[in-house]
């Protein structure tokens, strides 16, 4: 027999972070890794929307990076993890760069802002990052309130938005969708 997937030991409102400590669902480290939790399912819908091969497989390395942030942020930073858990490398930022820079090769300048939208798939991309964005200013909070280093997750999500926002575009030209610029009223 399988194990069960609900166990109800939350049912009064608390968790357990890896180490064993409980706290309240609504603790802030609770918010921050299932906002990137959210993120990571959010990066799947985009990853079954897209054609692109190289832009699904970067997705699915994104995913990959996000369960490891999630980890990092799921244990209790008073006590060492049993489990081996994985290490986010500058290496990762990189990577994030390095494909940004090869997709914005491909695009014209951008000479406005541009609204979400022109298709489906762009406008996900979008939400996506927006949930990035609000992952971002989770997980700011959470160092600024525990005085914990998270230096290496903030400069991952900031560059994932970068990322998220280049890919839209470049999706967006290969979709042949026509960007909406913004014009203000005046």
């Amino acid at each position: 027999m399988s194990q069960k997937i609900y166990t109800k030991t939350g049912d009064k409102g608390t968790t357990s972070l890896i180490g064993g400590t409980k706290v309240l669902k609504s603790d802030l480290r609770i918010e921050a890794y299932g906002t990137v939790d959210e993120l990571n399912s959010y990066i799947g819908l985009c990853r079954d929307l897209i054609t692109d091969e190289p832009g699904k497989k970067n997705l699915r390395e994104i995913q990959d990076r996000l369960f490891t942030i999630g980890s990092s942020l799921a244990c209790d930073p008073e006590k060492e993890p049993k489990m081996k858990i994985p290490d986010l490398k500058e290496e990762d930022i990189h990577f994030l760069e390095k494909e940004i820079d090869r997709m914005d090769e491909t695009l014209p300048e951008m000479k406005h802002f541009i609204l979400p939208g022109g298709h489906p798939t762009i406008s996900h991309i979008h939400i996506t990052r927006c949930v990035c964005r609000r992952a971002e200013r989770c997980c700011v909070r959470l160092q600024i309130e525990t005085n914990e280093e998270y230096l290496p997750v903030l400069k991952y999500l900031n560059r994932l938005s970068d990322y998220l926002f280049i890919l839209a575009r470049y999706i967006s030209n290969l979709l042949n969708a026509e960007e909406i610029p913004w014009k203000p009223r005046i």
